[in-house]
């Protein structure tokens, strides 16, 4: 039986809407949110959002800023961008023919309890880690099994290394044969089926790819789209999350059909 979708998330009731003095108390275990601190772990998009050497970049176009003849000020603009690149989503069906579409996820694989797999240290001496199941058994002999319904993060470190195309990608260059001179961390196949064996709702990672830079055959994708797993990528800020007790929202635009998209994800941790 899956989790109620905003299990651990927040106490809802109608007294959620009323002053803070007035509010019902959560239940044991569940962050309010008046009591919670809020962490963006969404890198920004402009002109510096890195993307795939072969996708679009981010592109913004302004129509208007500045104050019409009627006197009141009006700014709008255009934009445009692949779906994969800056923090995003991958949809299941990116790797996976007939898995889920981007607006297809159900919402309760997207907001949930996470926990953290720090492996910043072992990615800082090899640039083409890959975290292996037995990572994830030796943070289970440790924080206990990852529960049916997590989120996993994967911190590797490479956040901080935004938006430095080249210590961030392993290469500034852009265009097909970019591609050959990538080099960052990712999700090792061992460990991509032991988290769907866990049942896990999604993964996501602070890289470009959930595989590491120097993959060809994207198994980690390939198995976790599979299982109908989505993946969040290029994720920041995750050094402010503690191991576990985060609660995740990572909302996407709903591309009708798509196979990913812009993600915002934030984490409610309790004060």
């Amino acid at each position: 039986m899956r989790r109620p979708l905003l299990l651990g998330l927040v106490a809802i009731s109608p007294m959620l809407v009323a002053c803070p003095s007035e509010r019902e108390p959560a239940p044991p275990g569940r962050p309010s949110i008046a009591d919670a601190r809020w962490i963006d772990l969404t890198h920004p998009f402009d002109s510096t959002t890195i993307y795939w050497p072969t996708a679009q970049p981010f592109r913004l176009e302004v129509v208007s800023a500045e104050r019409t003849p009627a006197g009141y000020y009006y700014a709008a603009n255009n934009f445009g961008a692949a779906e994969h690149g800056g923090t995003h989503l991958d949809a299941p069906i990116h790797f996976a023919e007939g898995r889920h579409t981007t607006d297809e996820i159900p919402l309760d694989r997207l907001i949930g309890p996470a926990l953290v797999v720090d492996v910043a240290g072992a990615a800082a001496r090899n640039a083409d880690y890959r975290v292996t199941a037995e990572d994830l058994v030796e943070w289970e002999r440790e924080h206990g099994t990852v529960p049916e319904g997590a989120i996993v993060l994967i911190r590797t470190g490479w956040a901080r290394r935004w938006p430095d195309r080249s210590r961030y990608l392993g290469t500034a260059r852009l265009g097909p044969r970019a591609v050959d001179e990538l080099h960052f961390p990712g999700l090792d196949s061992s460990a991509a089926r032991l988290l769907v064996a866990r049942r896990v709702d999604a993964v996501g990672i602070d890289t470009p790819s959930v595989d590491h830079g120097q993959s060809r055959l994207f198994e980690s994708h390939r198995i976790l789209s599979e299982a109908n797993v989505p993946a969040f990528e290029n994720v920041a800020n995750l050094e402010s999350l503690p191991v576990l007790g985060a609660t995740v929202v990572a909302l996407p635009m709903k591309i009708a059909g798509g196979s990913g998209g812009p993600l915002r994800i934030v984490a409610m941790v309790p004060e």
